[in-house]
């Protein structure tokens, strides 16, 4: 989410007519659009632009820690991680808080296993950016077991179209699925939790960010994939605690926030591997 500097006043823009639509009222209509863009150069200003690199976090992941990067080790299974910078972890102090590691060491922890993790998830992406992403997977080399996709908020942002993001969403989820690779979707969370984000425009990204996620989850299950409604399940947390959930810029979470969102994802990754275990096991 690197870029929301320019995201935030495409936002307002749209948000002005979101908020007075059908009002008829050309001098209202334009107070409107007045407040809303003040109030997105004074997110923007609160926010500011991180641009600091996540933690290198890519290698393998073992019941016993971390054991390197080194291409030529043997893992039991490869996890791939997809989407914008709160899947690569950006907000971490360190490899050890970034979401992928957090879910790669709880698979190790479950299943006693080798874990590899890849990382193709990019600052900045929005739901267009996951077609080349998966396009490195497949070059890079074969798919991995299971992917991870957490992409969204960038989508809300720049106002891109809720049905072409939630398009461009199940096309990556069908090819990884068609692939053979299990794929968990973190749908987009809820910036209305956003607290430098002021009234009335943090409800109109509350409202943008609601219909995204659901458009989101059916588009994955469309695909083949399974949705965490990550703005349901965490959104009432981080309003309640954001000095401990989002890190110092105020916008991506902070370790503890990242902490929350792996404990839900985990457990829905962990399903969807066993259930295709099992599809196997019946198979053969």
């Amino acid at each position: 989410m690197r870029e929301t500097r320019i995201g935030w006043r495409t936002a307002a823009v749209a948000g002005a007519a979101t908020v007075l639509v059908g009002s008829g009222a050309g001098t209202a209509s334009w107070a409107a659009y007045r407040l809303l863009t003040t109030q997105a150069g004074t997110a923007r200003g609160m926010i500011g632009r991180d641009i600091s690199k996540p933690p290198e976090a890519d290698g393998i992941y073992s019941p016993l820690g971390y054991e390197g990067r080194g291409a030529g080790k043997h893992a039991d299974l490869h996890l791939m991680i997809f989407g914008d910078s709160t899947a690569a972890g950006l907000g971490c102090r360190g490899a050890a808080e970034v979401p992928g590691v957090r879910i790669a060491h709880g698979l190790a922890d479950a299943t006693g296993q080798r874990i590899r993790l890849s990382t193709k998830a990019i600052s900045g992406a929005t739901s267009k950016g996951l077609a080349g992403q998966v396009d490195a997977m497949f070059v890079a080399g074969p798919p991995p077991d299971a992917a991870v996709v957490l992409v969204g908020a960038n989508d809300v942002t720049k106002k891109h179209s809720i049905g072409r993001s939630a398009e461009r969403l199940g096309a990556a989820v069908s090819r990884l699925h068609g692939a053979g690779s299990v794929v968990v979707v973190g749908t987009c969370p809820d910036l209305g939790s956003v607290t430098a984000i002021p009234e009335p425009l943090r409800s109109v990204v509350h409202r943008w960010s609601v219909r995204l996620a659901r458009a989101q989850t059916a588009a994955t299950r469309a695909a083949g994939g399974r949705a965490v409604a990550m703005g349901d399940l965490i959104g009432k947390d981080f309003r309640a605690a954001p000095e401990q959930l989002f890190s110092a810029d105020g916008f991506h979470p902070s370790a503890d926030g990242y902490a929350l969102a792996a404990t839900h994802l985990l457990p829905e990754l962990m399903r969807a591997l066993a259930d295709r275990d099992m599809a196997t096991a019946d198979i053969s």
